[in-house]
């Protein structure tokens, strides 16, 4: 019996998991410094005498250069190589994030926002082109979740961490703070996250047989050069691009306006907004890595998937300002995100199973530009809705409404055969 226990293959930690785990924690602090925005936006607006409007110039600046480089970032990262990308990438938003708070003026601030957003730009494509490097097809779908969880994780974390540190020193100390993690973040990324997997520490030949089972010559193609106007043609990639900015529209405008809606609307006061904030958040972290399970192991039914979240989310959403007990909108924001947060675990499931190595970067580039769009007029948009209505949010929650169930409707639209490619 024990001769047998011993001759049992001892399970290793894989390579791809150590890569995984540090671009889980570039885009986790990618997301604490964007966020911690959202609950800063108040008191920024209070010091520098900002209305609602110019309070979302605020965020849209960030998009605006976080959008324009999604594609950049794609490019230079099937051409130089993701690790480079990254690196660079990081280290310069961490610097923006740390001036932000030190801005006293909206014409600095939008110009230090928009910075911001050109080095978390260029960090996307790189991440994604670095998990179908390393991951099988068989377990992206929990990858990309896994990855994709701080989308959630960060807003919780944000309002929390961000509503104590502006209780106690203010909001200059938040962004000032949140700046250093990320050149720590930035050097472990050069050693672990090599161009090739061949290249990283302790690779083994086992791991990367397991890396390329679905198509052997992975490795060889990845340098292969492929012209820009066959990746345009990819119809799919218009299809997906139309999806994430309509379901951006709705996560943009609800993680950025949340706090406000809290305190302004419901009532809360700033410590309880960070706490209250932070629960649907949670809840769409379950969403996240339910979804990335269910999309590796249901792969024919992802479309239909994200049509009947997308639809339950939307329902839930509404409920959240239809309702007048304050207890009951916290129920339905964590229902809502839940199932918003399991359709966007569909969507890159997708995404990622149907695109090759060696073209996304710039393909999932064009895809994030399409939702980093939404970004940039989704604040701007609801911030007008709520002036326009002296301080009211119905219009600006049924605009995320109408949104979602919008992108469900393009979702419909895509053949099996598309998302094979």
């Amino acid at each position: 019996m024990n001769d047998v226990v011993k001759n049992q293959p001892k399970k290793r930690w894989k390579v791809r998991y150590t890569v995984l785990l540090v671009l889980w924690s570039g885009w986790m602090f990618s997301f604490l410094d964007r966020m911690v925005m959202s609950v800063s936006l108040p008191f920024i607006g209070k010091d520098l005498n900002l209305d609602p409007a110019e309070q979302g110039m605020i965020i849209s600046a960030f998009f605006i250069g976080y959008a324009v480089f999604q594609i950049p970032g794609g490019f230079f990262s099937d051409k130089f190589g993701a690790r480079k990308v990254m690196v660079i990438a990081i280290t310069w938003w961490s610097i923006f994030t740390s001036l932000t708070g030190l801005i006293l003026t909206l014409p600095l601030m939008l110009l230090v926002r928009f910075l911001f957003g050109v080095g978390e730009g260029f960090f996307p494509t790189s991440s994604w082109k670095m998990i179908s490097i390393y991951f099988p097809s068989k377990e992206r779908g929990r990858a990309t979740a896994i990855q994709s969880s701080v989308n959630t994780l960060g807003p919780a974390l944000a309002v929390i961490f961000s509503a104590s540190i502006i209780a106690a020193f203010g909001w200059h100390m938040v962004f000032i703070i949140l700046g250093i993690p990320g050149l720590i973040i930035a050097g472990l990324m050069f050693y672990y996250c090599r161009d090739n997997p061949k290249d990283a520490p302790n690779m083994t030949q086992e791991e990367l047989d397991e890396i390329t089972q679905d198509n052997p010559s992975q490795q060889s193609n990845l340098t292969q050069v492929i012209p820009f106007s066959q990746v345009l043609k990819q119809g799919i990639l218009w299809k997906m691009s139309a999806i994430w900015f309509l379901f951006d529209i709705t996560f943009w405008g609800f993680s950025t306006w949340l706090p406000s809606y809290l305190m302004n609307v419901r009532g809360f006061s700033l410590t309880s907004t960070g706490v209250v904030a932070a629960i649907p958040f949670l809840c769409g972290t379950v969403g996240t890595l339910i979804g990335g399970w269910y999309s590796d192991h249901f792969k024919s039914n992802r479309k239909l998937g994200y049509i009947a979240a997308s639809f339950i989310a939307a329902f839930f959403l509404y409920m959240t300002f239809s309702v007048e007990s304050c207890y009951a909108t916290i129920i339905y924001q964590c229902t809502s995100t839940l199932f918003m947060f399991f359709a966007m675990s569909l969507f890159w499931g997708i995404l990622m199973d149907c695109i090759a190595p060696n073209i996304m970067g710039r393909a999932s580039g064009i895809v994030n530009f399409g939702g980093q769009l939404a970004g940039i007029v989704s604040p701007v948009i609801i911030g007008y809705l709520i002036k326009i209505s002296d301080g009211n949010y119905d219009g600006a929650f049924i605009c995320m409404i109408v949104a979602l169930i919008l992108s469900a409707a393009v979702a419909a639209t895509i053949s099996r055969k598309a998302s094979s490619l």
